[in-house]
């Protein structure tokens, strides 16, 4: 078979057509063009970030006005509201009257006495069911005899709630402090127990195969990858456990109360003050926002490095 004498004989092509060749000046053209499109991007470059600064700054805006805003129009409406007598006073006071209420409880002292002695009741039913949901949460979690002694009772006495179990309380330890601590501490109990073990068991089992490699005793492999990894769960509990102990303080201030917010509400219920009434509930609002907020700042003092996700 007779080769082509020309390669370009076996593309097909004309012998004689010359082959074209790249022209210098088209090859300077090209890196030109590329130096100024290269030019342009580094120049957009502070003005891309200047935009995402600005939508930043425009979000965070947008967040702080609605939760900001949206109260203060509800506040404004009740007020109107009000003014206009589409609600009787004596049933929904305005804005003005209860906060001339506070200022009364505030001026006599009661209402700063009663906080703290509510506060010492919330804490104190906390210190006990959290502790105890904490170290049911370990034991049932580190050993599996240990999930089989107490996962079944304990996630049989979750479904009862801990408000029908006040009259037992009241049975057991009268109507004095001891009922009202008991109903804190049991409404504490399961929250900080499920995250624990929830915790304690979402341990990625690559970090248990990986301590067992290295070598790491029973021990070293609780305080080292087992307690740090359950720690945000722990810490959720903790902090979902405190908001569920002033739900229950609510409750409990309500046996025989001598003392606490709960004996302002009751003795403003016998004397028709619906202006007081509505004040405490804010007290209680307060109190629960104040404790979200401080539990806030401990989860993120204790788990620096744990990333914050936010909806733009």
């Amino acid at each position: 078979m007779a080769v082509p004498r020309f390669p370009s004989a076996a593309l097909g092509l004309d012998p004689g057509t010359p082959l074209e060749r790249p022209d210098a000046g088209s090859n300077e053209r090209l890196a030109d063009q590329s130096r100024a499109d290269a030019g342009r991007a580094l120049i957009d470059l502070p003005t891309r970030a200047a935009t995402r600064r600005s939508a930043l700054r425009w979000s965070v805006l947008r967040s702080r006005s609605l939760r900001i805003g949206v109260p203060v129009a509800l506040i404004v409406l009740w007020q109107l509201a009000s003014s206009l007598q589409l609600v009787a006073p004596e049933t929904l006071p305005p804005p003005t009257v209860i906060l001339a209420a506070l200022r009364e409880l505030v001026a006599d002292g009661e209402l700063q006495g009663a906080i703290g002695v509510s506060l010492v009741r919330a804490a104190t039913g906390l210190a006990i069911g959290g502790g105890i949901g904490l170290i049911a949460g370990l034991f049932a979690g580190l050993w599996r005899v240990g999930e089989e002694m107490v996962d079944a009772p304990l996630q049989m006495l979750r479904t009862i709630p801990f408000i029908a179990l006040i009259p037992l309380f009241i049975t057991w330890f009268g109507i004095g402090e001891g009922a009202k601590i008991a109903v804190i501490l049991a409404a504490t109990i399961f929250p900080m127990y499920l995250n624990t073990y929830a915790g304690v068991r979402g341990v990625d089992p690559k970090l248990l195969e990986a301590a067992s490699v290295f070598g790491l005793s029973s021990r070293q492999v609780a305080l080292r990858i087992i307690l740090p990894t359950a720690l945000p769960s722990i810490l959720v509990g903790v902090r979902y456990a405190s908001a569920v102990a002033l739900l229950a303080l609510v409750v409990a201030e309500q046996i025989n109360a001598q003392n606490g917010i709960g004996y302002i509400l009751v003795n403003a219920n016998q004397n028709q003050r619906a202006d007081i009434i509505i004040a405490g509930i804010l007290v209680y609002a307060a109190l629960g926002i104040v404790t979200d907020l401080i539990m806030r700042t401990l989860e993120h003092l204790a788990l620096p490095w744990r990333p914050r996700f936010e909806l733009a």
